[in-house]
Formats: structure tokens, sequence, C-alpha cells
């Protein structure tokens, strides 16, 4: 496990409220759908990163987390393990408190890279389940 209940708290109840959802678009069946609209309900604010830039749940969405014009705090990452790593490096750059790669998302060498430069780092979870047991 990759991050403890301790991080999984941190994340959730002290890293801020703007979560960008990458992967995150209007397909209904896809999981990052719902785990965004839990995220809504629990009180955050979701900003959609996808290639068409959709607006989703009533949010602007946006084509890359560069794109985004005002800082986000959390990057919930719902891409392949072989893409997660560069979106990790991304929000690095973009200046956010916490990268956290949806459940089947792992890369060791992207979580030693982001918890080097000083973020919270959670893989293989979802804020969906950890949320409500806050």
């Amino acid at each position: 496990m990759y991050g403890d209940a301790a991080t999984v708290r941190r994340i959730l109840t002290e890293s801020g409220d703007t979560w960008a959802v990458v992967g995150l678009s209007n397909n209904t069946s896809r999981a990052a759908y719902g785990v965004a609209g839990v995220l809504q309900r629990f009180g955050k604010r979701i900003v959609p990163v996808h290639p068409r830039a959709e607006t989703v749940h009533g949010e602007q969405g946006y084509a890359s987390l560069a794109d985004i014009p005002f800082p986000v705090d959390v990057v919930d990452v719902f891409v392949n393990s072989d893409l997660a790593g560069a979106v990790a490096d991304e929000a690095v750059a973009a200046g956010a408190k916490a990268v956290w790669f949806q459940l089947g998302v792992v890369d060791e060498a992207a979580y030693d890279r982001t918890r080097a430069a000083g973020l919270e780092m959670l893989m293989d979870r979802c804020p969906a389940i950890e949320i409500p047991r806050l």
C-alpha cells in the first residue's frame, strides 16, 4: 500500500478543496464520473481534466493541468499506470499539494519523485471509498 490512513486523512481534510480530476469526462459509465460526484457531495470543487475539456458536474473542464488558470490542491488521476507518472510530474509543476492515483494506478518511480518534491501522495486507493469513513 502506498500511503497510510494518516496520509488519506491529511489529503482529504488538510490539503484543500480544489481537486483536478484527470481523465474525467461526461462518460457516466466511467469510475471518474461517479467519484467526482462523491467528491462534490463532500464539499470538494472538482476540475475536469480531459483532452475534450468538457464541462462535467457543472464544472468547466480543461485539456491539461497546465491549462487550469487557478491553483489546484489535489490531482486525482484516472489514467493508465503507464501515463500516470507524467501526470504526477505535471501536478508537481502546477504546484499541487497532493497527488492521488486511483485504484489500479501504480507507478513506484512517480511515487518516489512526487514525495521527493514534497507532495503528499497515494496510489491504488479511491477517495470516494475513503471520504465517507472520515
